[in-house]
């Protein structure tokens, strides 16, 4: 007796008087064969979540288990595609079905017609053991795809195929097990358990930055290869166009954008300037070493819970490969809404704002799959993951931003006020944080300089006194204050005007080499102490601000190319001309 739908709630359906299935295994439910996944089970009923539309689906239709978890398919031919949250080729699939997917459709994850050009790296006879790399073909022009043996298999290679030409499903070997004599086909694509971490050799320390080319992240709130970072930001705070500038411009091989639940008209935007965007590195497109996973807000829930776990998947099957990887998921309030909604039609206990007591370990479970690693083919690579959190009305005490913030070393808090008044990127300098620098440090000095870090100290130091000195300005005015305190609201300008903040079109300014963002720290700290030693010798700052020195350092970004950083050397000379021109 097969079995049938009992009832249906949403995207939550249960089926009566069965033990077929089992935790997480992914089923077919309806004669439309809708992907499912089964989240409940008890003695008398189990619980199933679809990742599509349930609409028109009855009472009686039949369901069937696939013995599998649900799984992602690895293999060539991943970039440069657009997929939905249950890896469907969005593209592929509008030409077969038009603007809309038709519920049940099946496409493969991966094109199954194409021939890749294969260099095979064993030999028959080789003992070859899981996570090595047997196989490399050209994924794109700028990304060699490395593929792998499939995990929990090893033995002998047999049966090896010449280097050729083939497809993603074509055996190009066998491996046996000399313990079991179990012989397993290995192809150019393998499927792997979205829900589970692909395993690693080794952790390693996360002491190497992610280079974004954003001076207020690079310098004051950096993260590391391998880290996480929360972006939280009310509606038109900035999370979005941040987020594409630290893919364009970050020194990560591979990009992975998750569109989690996001409007849909932006996820166009987003797909539309990526596919035109050119890669800095390059000079071609950036889509030649990106994934997108475009899952709107129209389209199924439960879908959207499971599009992190997917693009995370993918993301560490790059890094099995060597390469370091950067994930942005916009937005992960999308993504614990779905979950709210899921636990509600569960009837599950609510805990805060009616998220399910278990939002803080899934939160957990995804930023912990970053790192930088030991890989099983012996090389190293990284996951960072950047999420983009929504609050409510900006409101930073609700769970999800309180929770993320919890899980991850790196808060870049945007700010509303600073994003209206076109200061970008838009994070506010008195609550972001970063817990990366004592583990950087060495990094810096190794690679910068021994005073960076001492320089950026300075900076914060700047900022934090003049946030002190804004309260007393605000009560009493700026004229009444000592020319010692004037001088740092001006310095405090210079930094916050001429350093933090970026202009996005400019071709030098949009994004900044970490020796450039070095050089200028230098310049502004030199501007301070040479106006503070005329400050002493009772000059006015006032006199100081008419030469128009605290301007042209403002602009030292624009006038000094990113390929001619030496001419910041010449700044100290025309500081301290501008200064003796006053006496």
């Amino acid at each position: 007796m097969s079995d049938t739908v009992y009832s249906i709630n949403g995207p939550v359906i249960t089926v009566r008087n069965t033990k077929s299935f089992a935790m997480r295994e992914m089923t077919y439910v309806g004669k439309k064969h809708l992907l499912g996944e089964v989240i409940k089970v008890n003695d008398d009923c189990t619980t199933i979540q679809v990742y599509e539309s349930t609409t028109g689906l009855r009472p009686g239709e039949e369901v069937i288990g696939t013995g599998s978890l649900l799984n992602a398919t690895l293999g060539p031919g991943l970039l440069k595609n657009i997929y939905d949250g249950i890896e469907r080729p969005l593209q592929k699939i509008e030409e077969i079905e038009g603007a809309f997917i038709s519920e049940g459709s099946q496409v493969d994850a991966i094109d199954t017609k194409v021939k890749w050009d294969v260099t095979m790296l064993i030999k028959e006879g080789d003992i070859v053991t899981a996570g090595e790399i047997f196989a490399t073909c050209q994924e794109t022009s700028v990304i060699e795809h490395r593929s792998m043996i499939p995990n929990g298999v090893h033995g002998v290679a047999k049966n090896v195929k010449p280097s050729g030409s083939y497809t993603v499903n074509d055996v190009l070997a066998v491996v046996e097990d000399e313990e079991t004599g179990k012989q397993t086909e290995i192809t150019l694509a393998q499927k792997w358990p979205v829900r589970i971490p692909r395993p690693i050799k080794a952790r390693k320390p996360l002491s190497i930055p992610l280079i974004t080319g954003q001076r207020v992240l690079d310098t004051m709130f950096p993260i590391a290869k391998g880290g996480s970072a929360a972006l939280p930001g009310g509606f038109g705070a900035g999370k979005t166009m941040l987020q594409h500038s630290i893919a364009k411009f970050c020194d990560a091989d591979i990009i992975i954008y998750v569109g989690c639940g996001e409007r849909g008209n932006e996820m166009t935007q987003v797909l539309e300037e990526f596919s035109e965007l050119k890669d800095p590195k390059t000079g071609k497109s950036l889509l030649d070493r990106t994934v997108l996973i475009a899952n709107t807000s129209n389209m199924p829930v439960a879908a959207r819970e499971a599009s992190i776990y997917t693009g995370v998947s993918i993301a560490e099957y790059y890094r099995d490969m060597g390469y370091h990887v950067a994930l942005m998921a916009d937005s992960t309030s999308r993504w614990a809404e779905a979950l709210r909604e899921l636990s509600g039609r569960l009837e599950e206990m609510p805990a805060e704002e009616g998220f399910p007591a278990y939002l803080p370990s899934r939160i957990a479970q995804f930023y912990e799959r970053a790192g930088y690693v030991d890989t099983l083919s012996g090389k190293q690579g990284s996951v960072t993951l950047i999420g983009a959190v929504s609050p409510q009305g900006g409101d930073f005490s609700e769970p999800v931003t309180q929770n993320t913030r919890r899980f991850v070393r790196c808060f870049w808090a945007l700010d509303k006020s600073l994003a209206y008044a076109r200061h970008y990127a838009a994070i506010n300098w008195n609550q972001s944080t970063s817990e990366y620098i004592d583990e950087l440090s060495h990094w810096y000095a190794e690679n910068i300089n021994r005073s960076f870090l001492t320089l950026r100290a300075e900076l914060q130091e700047i900022l934090h006194e003049e946030d002190s000195l804004l309260e007393v300005v605000k009560l009493i005015g700026s004229d009444v204050l000592p020319e010692d305190q004037k001088l740092l609201l001006e310095i405090a300008r210079v930094v916050r005007v001429g350093y933090l903040q970026q202009n996005a079109f400019h071709p030098d300014d949009m994004s900044v080499p970490m020796e450039k963002q070095f050089k200028m720290m230098k310049v502004i700290d030199y501007l301070y102490r040479a106006c503070k030693s005329k400050v002493e010798k009772h000059i006015p700052v006032s006199l100081i601000t008419k030469t128009g020195i605290f301007e042209t350092v403002i602009k030292m970004k624009f006038d000094v190319p990113n390929n001619n950083i030496d001419l910041l050397d010449s700044y100290p000379e025309k500081i301290d001309e501008a200064l003796n021109s006053i006496l």
